[in-house]
């Protein structure tokens, strides 16, 4: 598989990511065993998890399959640290509580270091500059190689960027930020994108298939096995499942018929090689689901495609994004 630079490092990583949200609440030891298998095999190297994935599940559940089933050396493990269950803060970026929560990444995980350490999502109650020192305390010390944040906005994400380009002393530059981006989800375009791409901080899609909607599954009604039939993950879905969605899920089935492909493939590589993205974070809910996600690796999309797709979803961007003479 080819491997892109994360941003504006050194660290190079698979340009698909494994994704491991259900594990140890979906999915068991044995299929989370498969899942990693199959895309080592593949060439695969970046694994993201977070510390609250299955209540720390997803951790413990990775840290035991790089004991004896994929070598540590061969992965780029990512974690995240800030969400935290609380109904009345949802998020809490203070040092204390990062530190504390990277610390107990590592001894799931069964690691003295994480490759990239992000911060899962902006807390407004911390100063930005307190958050970031901790992301400075877990590199200095060895305790995570790469740090990236996840779910911050374009002006937050300007922010804590430049902060650590900007301030005296030894800072670590941001590597990447990770969201939501798909066919389905084009808002990252809005101002994200464009703060990354002149930020130089590399852009991780989470739910590049659309939540699962852009496998077209949905199209006729909701299987029994989906993420749209489960009680959990159902409000997750149906977001997606209004007519524009269906619009947009046609098109990308119309393209995969003509491209004798399946539309998973074509909504995977349309994202994957969006400009500033380095790689779309896929979870599946089997190898099998994993494998036809990871012969996405043959397939670039003609750009009469590419132009289509992006024409049929293309979001609403108006003042300020636009210049105020053309409006």
């Amino acid at each position: 598989m080819e491997q892109r630079h994360l941003g504006r490092t050194g660290l190079r990583v698979s340009r698909i990511g494994l994704g491991t949200l259900t594990w140890g609440r979906d999915t068991d030891q044995h299929d989370a065993a498969e899942q990693l298998k199959a895309f080592w095999e593949a060439g695969g190297t970046l694994v993201d998890t977070a510390d609250v994935y299955g209540g720390g599940e997803a951790e413990y559940l990775l840290g035991r399959l790089t004991e004896g089933l994929v070598p540590r050396r061969d992965l780029v493990i990512a974690t995240k640290a800030g969400s935290v269950a609380d109904p009345y803060r949802r998020f809490n970026g203070s040092r204390g509580h990062l530190l504390a929560a990277l610390d107990a990444s590592l001894e799931r995980l069964g690691t003295d270091h994480v490759d990239l350490w992000q911060i899962h999502a902006f807390d407004p109650v911390t100063p930005l500059e307190e958050t970031l020192q901790a992301v400075d305390l877990a590199v200095s010390t060895g305790r995570a190689r790469y740090a990236g944040v996840s779910n911050f906005c374009g002006w937050q994400l300007a922010k804590a960027a430049t902060w650590q380009l900007a301030s005296p002393g030894v800072r670590t530059r941001l590597a990447s930020t990770q969201m939501e981006y798909s066919l389905l989800q084009r808002g990252v375009e809005r101002e994200v994108l464009p703060a990354a791409l002149d930020l130089g901080v590399g852009l991780l899609p989470s739910s590049p298939l659309g939540r699962g909607v852009l496998t077209g599954k949905y199209r006729t009604g909701t299987p029994a096995d989906s993420r749209g039939a489960s009680e959990l993950l159902a409000p997750f879905v149906e977001p997606y499942l209004d007519d524009p969605a269906g619009r947009i899920v046609d098109a990308v089935a119309t393209a995969a018929d003509g491209l004798a492909t399946t539309a998973l493939q074509v909504a995977l590589a349309w994202v994957r090689d969006r400009p500033g993205v380095v790689a779309p974070i896929v979870g599946a809910r089997n190898a099998q689901q994993l494998t036809e996600a990871l012969s996405v690796e043959a397939l670039s999309l003609p750009d009469e495609i590419c132009q289509a797709l992006d024409d049929v979803s293309a979001p609403v961007h108006r003042y300020p994004d636009q210049d105020w003479s053309t409006l």
